[in-house]
């Protein structure tokens, strides 16, 4: 058995050290063999243009990228929603935020024209998407159907 094939590499979301973790302990929210925290971040990451294919799609596990700017009172209100749900489904979701005015590239890539809009991501795939500052219950079951 090629163990290389059954387990991906993953920086660890505390201190950076990359982790060997097999594949089917992934949803077992592994912990660093260096730091011995929690590899998979509690609270939502930020990512920018340069850091999408690191952050968002050499993720090994699904990724919910909030695109949002400062400005929008709506991202403002839906904040707080994706930081609870960031630490409910730690080590199971990952949740990203990227700052359209600061990141035009991966704003325009995806057709984002409103915010904000929430790309649920398997790898550099996308899942679903989801449009305005909608409930926390509107979330979680669009992220249950999806993952």
């Amino acid at each position: 058995m090629d163990q290389t094939a059954e387990s991906v590499v993953t920086p660890c979301s505390a201190c950076g050290k990359l982790n060997r973790i097999l594949r089917a302990r992934l949803r077992d929210d592994p912990v660093c063999g260096h730091c011995k925290q929690k590899v998979f971040p509690r609270k939502p990451v930020a990512v920018t243009d340069a850091t999408w294919k690191a952050q968002v799609e050499d993720s090994p596990i699904p990724v919910l990228v909030d695109f949002w700017a400062s400005w929008c009172g709506p991202c403002r209100a839906v904040a707080p929603v994706l930081d609870a749900i960031a630490g409910e489904r730690a080590g199971r979701l990952k949740i990203a935020k990227l700052n359209v005015d600061e990141n035009p590239l991966s704003a325009s890539r995806f057709g984002v024209q409103a915010i904000p809009t929430m790309i649920l991501f398997r790898g550099p795939v996308e899942v679903d998407q989801i449009r305005g500052a909608v409930p926390k219950a509107a979330i979680e079951a669009r992220l249950d159907r999806a993952i």
